[in-house]
């Protein structure tokens, strides 16, 4: 079987990128795409998903990105024809499409509510063939097919990922010292517009919170302010897990780093105005307690939060204990995701008729 990962962000090569390695294993032709993303063009290549279609770069305002999809359908439609391609995996629109011209089917991941992505909801998922969602979110359309899992799982579950410990010296770091990670976002994804995050007076409160109780480590999305250069992250982007699996506290405006740091057992909170609107992270909030969001104007209730975990000595004992229960509730999702791919359609007939089945991928 002939399979297409088309990659349109860095969170989609980590997805993805064990799921590619399993059915390259197997014996099936994988084949890649990408957008014109140095981070996850870097990523794709340490992986070993190579080599890649390049579908050229992203646009920030809706017109652009309306006018990029269309280029972009029209590159994958011709390469779908050339390589034969018999299902296409992606968290993007594209591929969707393009099942509707050609042969191939479409699997598309989405772990984001449909009333957080309403162009996905219009022009993606009624010409996709399957939807893999998180089973926390509802979903309109017919295509959803819910597992017990995230996206994150599909990487962090303990099945796929062991941290290395020798991040640390990389990072100048000595065992068991005390470090906090930070992730600021840009928000210009297409369902991010009109929403924000941190601003810069409230990343400076928190850093200088943070200061005298260990050291400050930034990620950030766009160009660092330049008076938080000097915390900027020491190690390369694809050790980030590594190390935040050492961290004492994670806290940012991102989504997914968010959600991966409270897998990997590491308090995590965050602050932006997505708060309380999405699933997934509101079930790890109310139901496992691994993650916390609070909106902007509640920043200090999010402050008085941080202070509160710098003074329990027993939080990272506590965080462990949560992790461990959400762990036990769900499945490895890379192995999930590979038999489907690899069984399609008898897969989805099983899971139509026995959704239980996928508690098999432990």
């Amino acid at each position: 079987m002939n399979i297409l990962i088309d990659i349109g962000h860095p969170a989609h090569v980590h997805l993805l990128k064990n799921v590619a390695a399993e059915l390259k294993k197997k014996g099936h032709g994988v084949f890649f795409s990408v957008r014109d993303i140095p981070v996850a063009k870097r990523l794709m290549e340490m992986y070993g998903m190579m080599p890649y279609l390049d579908l050229g770069g992203k646009k920030d305002s809706l017109l652009g990105k309306a006018k990029t999809v269309l280029h972009q359908d029209r590159l994958l439609f011709h390469f779908v024809r050339k390589n034969k391609i018999d299902i296409g995996l992606s968290s993007g629109i594209a591929l969707s499409h393009v099942s509707r011209l050609t042969s191939m089917k479409s699997f598309n991941f989405d772990d984001d509510d449909d009333e957080a992505e309403k162009l996905v909801v219009k022009y993606c998922h009624p010409m996709t063939d399957v939807v893999f969602t998180p089973d926390c979110i509802s979903r309109k359309t017919e295509h959803a097919l819910h597992y017990a899992g995230t996206h994150e799982l599909a990487y962090l579950h303990p099945n796929r990922f062991i941290p290395d410990e020798s991040v640390l010296e990389r990072a100048g770091l000595k065992k068991d010292e005390r470090f906090f990670i930070m992730r600021f976002v840009a928000f210009k994804g297409h369902h991010d517009v009109g929403q924000n995050g941190l601003s810069v007076e409230q990343k400076r409160r928190l850093i200088e919170l943070l200061k005298p109780n260990g050291r400050v480590i930034i990620t950030s999305e766009r160009q660092i302010e330049p008076e938080f250069e000097e915390y900027r992250l020491p190690v390369p982007p694809e050790e980030i897990h590594s190390l935040m699996a050492y961290a004492s506290m994670f806290l940012g405006d991102s989504q997914t780093m968010t959600s991966e740091a409270g897998l990997l057992g590491v308090p995590s909170l965050k602050c932006n105005t997505f708060a309380g609107q999405l699933s997934v992270p509101n079930e790890m909030e109310d139901k496992y307690g691994l993650c916390y969001a609070y909106l902007p104007d509640d920043f200090e209730k999010m402050y008085e939060h941080v202070k509160s975990l710098l003074e329990n000595p027993n939080v990272k004992a506590e965080w462990a204990e949560k992790r461990k229960r959400f762990m036990a509730d769900k499945i490895d999702v890379t192995a999930f995701f590979t038999w489907f791919i690899e069984n399609y359609p008898e897969s989805k007939r099983i899971m139509k008729e026995n959704p239980d089945y996928q508690y098999r991928f432990r």
